[in-house]
């Protein structure tokens, strides 16, 4: 009996310590939800995504002057783009972007577990659903959102979903990402996403990286540079994709819809280095909508590339 004790303690011995110690399991992660911007005018924004791109408006939140605070725009039944007024004027219009997990507090004691910063519990924001902040290493906002039965999301389920839709998928969000490392160390290490595509214009840098959910076939795109971004430079970089099977037939449709006041034309259409076809939209803040077709032109996919990503290193 004492021998087979010495053994027993001998073997916890031999396990290192952190193996001992419960380590938080990470949940799953199922895609990339909604993108939230800022706009300058609110209306004329709404009239995009609405009127002219074909979504409709399920939730719109106001605050105690009666003034809008958060606009809905539904694409599908799990995939949004939440609107807010400016807060400053000529200031990135990218306020966050949200990815959907199966359990927001298990995510939550997992990213405090991993040193993050997250409240000391999981609310319910004021759509129902568990969501909460936090900060990736480059200064991006990233909300993790569960969808909760009582919310207004799931109660809408199917509803708000109509035929003048241009598309029913947001296949990736893109937004700023200065140093390619420090989103890595977050989004692949931490989170489990993992690496499908880079690429960019120049074949010796890379300005594009797709990182796809663990647990979906959604992507972010991070999108790097090198020098102090534009107003331009920065409504193009932060921007959403919405995928189509025909971009000239997306076309077509929006050519018979009217652009709201101020917004700039429409880029024509033109084959990406990723080798899909696509046109590009814009807000009256610049705020890209890329249409873009889910399969390449030759049906092969574009190989990555070789070159060194852009890092920006401010003085």
């Amino acid at each position: 009996m004492k021998e087979i004790t010495f053994l027993f303690i001998a073997s916890l011995l031999a396990i290192p310590v952190e193996a001992q110690i419960s380590t938080p399991k990470r949940p799953k992660i199922t895609g990339v939800a909604h993108a939230a911007f800022f706009t300058k005018d609110i209306d004329n924004t709404r009239q995009f995504f609405k009127d002219y791109i074909g979504y409709n408006e399920p939730i719109v939140l106001k605050d105690t002057n009666d003034n809008i605070a958060l606009t809905i725009i539904k694409i599908n039944d799990r995939q949004f783009v939440e609107l807010f007024p400016e807060r400053s004027e000529n200031t990135n219009r990218m306020y966050h972007f949200a990815i959907e997990t199966d359990d927001a507090e298990a995510m939550r004691i997992y990213l405090e577990s991993k040193g993050y910063k997250v409240p000391q519990t999981t609310p319910k924001g004021r759509t129902g659903n568990s969501n909460y902040f936090v900060t990736d290493p480059n200064g991006v906002i990233c909300e993790i959102v569960q969808y909760e039965p009582e919310g207004l999301t799931v109660k809408n389920f199917g509803q708000d979903m109509p035929d003048t839709r241009i598309s029913t998928r947001m296949s990736h969000v893109g937004f700023m990402t200065p140093d390619l490392d420090k989103a890595v160390e977050f989004y692949v290490d931490i989170l489990g996403f993992h690496e499908v595509w880079r690429g960019g214009r120049d074949a010796q840098k890379v300005k594009w990286v797709h990182l796809q959910v663990p647990e979906g076939n959604e992507t972010i795109e991070l999108m790097l540079y090198d020098e102090e971004p534009t107003w331009a430079n920065m409504g193009s970089m932060n921007h959403i994709c919405l995928e189509v099977k025909d971009v000239f037939a997306a076309e077509k449709i929006l050519n018979q819809r009217t652009l709201p006041k101020d917004c700039r034309e429409h880029t024509p259409p033109s084959v990406g280095i990723n080798k899909k076809r696509q046109i590009n939209y814009f807000t009256i803040d610049g705020t890209r909508v890329e249409i873009m077709e889910d399969d390449t032109v030759d049906g092969i996919p574009a190989s990555s590339s070789t070159g060194t990503p852009m890092k920006f290193l401010k003085q």
